[in-house]
């Protein structure tokens, strides 16, 4: 894979990718008009869906409420199945088509694809200045989620990533609790995910089935023969269009991380794991992350687990029975003065006797109206999200430079408001990738 000149500047990368060309795609030529204000707080919005079925299908039921005018999907099959319960939304293979065609129709976009047209397809949206709910991980690199982050406060439009749990009630209460300093001060915390993607390869010969536009399934990736392994899931097997468990469920169990410890960027990041593959990723990577102090906050070290593996501190605690927390995933945070210990739906505070008596704080955070309803509120109203494109950027900046540090086999140091690794020129290649020719941010 050829990769961006590492002598170049990034920031001034950025700058570059974020001015180049009135059209985000070679032959689109994009109408600017923004998505147009609802009148009244109770109209339906109007939207367009990138994806047909699984989490793109999962997200436009989230937004069944609205006016689905239009779907999008690569495979005709798929897209038939996912636009069944709306038969008068348009259909459309190439969503490049549907953005133009539709455009002045269009009060939001939702993307589902794959991880590596996830940013294609949301700037394309952002330069036309609709709101957009995109997939976890935001982007396939590091160098895109920037380019998103930077286009949607261009854009000024509601945005949200789709980390559903985050709208949690339980996420809400240790976030509470953390900031409370219920358990003293933290400098480590342990993040890990039961999830594995490997073993990925790519075969050959097999003829493409009708029902499906390969070449636009490839999107921006680099060309390859038709695989039968690969779509509609195990794309998730290959660097080429996915990230691995790390992208896949580090946005979820990191999110709760971030948002407790008011985590923006880390300044050094190492991993290691099985021997890297170029095709596909690892049996297990371990990732740790160190964060620089907050304000009183100390610097703290997060560690991320995927795979099967798990802290050897989860092995040292049980629950009121005596039994250990066999969790696939959850997040431990591990303070001066006690431990919570958490995952999508339930928390502990231990050691269970040092808080039999605890009483919690009042809860601060309001709950979630639902998190596809956020971004719906957000368009109408201009209420800020919960996971825009800022907060949710920087998560996937910190996520995908785990996925970077792992690819490179080296430590790194980030400076974030450079946007470079400044001590590895392997690893700084690794922000980005060439796109196809035919495809751009």
């Amino acid at each position: 894979m050829n990769h961006l000149n590492p002598d170049s500047s990034r920031r001034q990368f950025l700058s570059t990718t974020l001015k180049t060309s009135s059209a985000a795609y070679v032959g689109y030529h994009l109408n600017p008009t923004p998505a147009k204000a609802s009148s009244s707080p109770n109209e339906k919005l109007n939207l367009v869906a990138i994806g047909a079925t699984g989490r793109a299908g999962e997200n436009i039921s989230g937004c069944k409420s609205q006016n689905i005018i239009a779907i999008a999907d690569v495979d005709k099959e798929l897209l038939e199945k996912g636009a069944q319960a709306y038969p008068d939304a348009a259909r459309y293979q190439d969503f490049r088509i549907m953005l133009e065609k539709e455009s002045d129709k269009i009060d939001g976009v939702l993307v589902g694809t794959p991880d590596h047209t996830h940013a294609p397809a949301a700037a394309m949206a952002l330069r036309m200045k609709k709101p957009v709910y995109c997939e976890k991980p935001l982007t396939h690199t590091v160098h895109e989620t920037r380019v998103l982050r930077e286009l949607a406060k261009q854009a000024g439009v509601a945005t949200q990533m789709g980390t559903q749990i985050h709208a949690g009630a339980n996420y809400r209460r240790v976030v509470e609790l953390i900031r409370s300093g219920a358990i003293g001060s933290i400098r480590e915390v342990h993040v890990w995910a039961g999830a594995k993607y490997t073993g990925g390869k790519f075969e050959s010969g097999i003829p493409v089935p009708k029902h499906l536009d390969w070449d636009l399934w490839l999107g921006p990736a680099p060309e390859r023969p038709y695989s039968k392994s690969i779509h509609p899931f195990n794309w998730r097997r290959f660097w080429d269009f996915g990230t691995g468990a790390l992208g896949d469920f580090g946005c979820h169990f990191l999110d709760l991380v971030h948002w407790a410890l008011d985590l923006n960027a880390p300044i050094k990041i190492s991993a290691k794991g099985t021997e890297f593959d170029p095709v596909t990723p690892p049996d297990w990577a371990i990732v740790d992350y160190l964060y620089p102090a907050r304000g009183t906050a100390p610097e703290v070290k997060v560690t991320w687990y995927d795979s099967g593996r798990r802290p050897e501190k989860l092995n040292e605690l049980k629950d009121r029975n005596g039994n250990p927390f066999n969790w696939s995933g959850g997040q431990l945070f591990v303070g001066s003065e006690g431990l919570i210990l958490s995952n999508y739906g339930e928390h502990y505070l231990l050691p269970h006797d040092k808080y039999a008596s605890f009483t919690r704080p009042e809860p601060t955070i309001p709950d979630s109206i639902g998190h596809h309803e956020e971004w719906l509120d957000a368009i109408r109203t201009g209420k800020p999200t919960t996971c825009n494109f800022e907060y949710s950027g920087a998560l996937t900046e910190a996520v995908l430079l785990g996925v970077v540090a792992y690819k490179s086999g080296e430590a790194i140091d980030w400076d974030t408001n450079k946007f470079q690794i400044t001590n590895s020129k392997k690893a700084n290649d690794l922000l980005h990738k060439e796109y196809r020719k035919g495809w751009t941010l």
